[in-house]
């Protein structure tokens, strides 16, 4: 849903530019629960104050929950067929390209000068292996990325 939202928000709409609606995602991300939801949240918010909240939150929550019930009626009621385990397979799939999509619009909104890139794609790669191979919990690397972050921009506001 975040390239969707994203380009309704930041291309059709001009609600955010760029650089806010990913400085939005990260927020989101850190955020305890659902990406989207906190993404929509935030910019209902910014269009709407506290009514246009709630309305972007139900518009992206009702549809996903009405979704939901309609998929667990329809999957307790078919079963184990071939064709409905052949359809969940191709949906992780996309779903897999998707997120893949979100990821690469992501990376390439990394603005700033060499070091801040550099450092951008290290702790991508760190936050990578840690959750990867070492199991560490997305709070935990969410926490140290802040702490990093603060530290390399000091380090950086020093040297000027």
């Amino acid at each position: 849903m975040i390239p969707q939202i994203q380009e309704i928000a930041v291309n059709e709409k001009k609600w955010l530019g760029e650089e806010e609606m990913l400085d939005c995602i990260a927020v989101g991300q850190s955020l305890p629960g659902v990406i989207a939801v906190n993404v929509a949240t935030y910019i209902g918010y910014r269009k709407g104050g506290m009514l246009g909240a709630i309305i972007a939150t139900l518009g992206v929550v009702l549809p996903a929950f009405l979704s939901i019930i309609i998929a667990v009626a329809l999957l307790s009621a078919i079963g184990d067929n071939v064709y409905v385990t052949g359809a969940l397979t191709g949906i992780k799939a996309a779903v897999c390209g998707l997120i893949l999509v979100a990821a690469i619009k992501l990376f390439r909104q990394i603005s700033g000068d060499k070091k801040t890139i550099v450092f951008s794609v290290i702790m991508c790669l760190a936050s990578l292996v840690a959750v990867a191979f070492f199991g560490v919990t997305a709070v935990i690397v969410i926490l140290a990325g802040i702490v990093f972050g603060i530290v390399f921009s000091f380090m950086k506001g020093v040297k000027k």
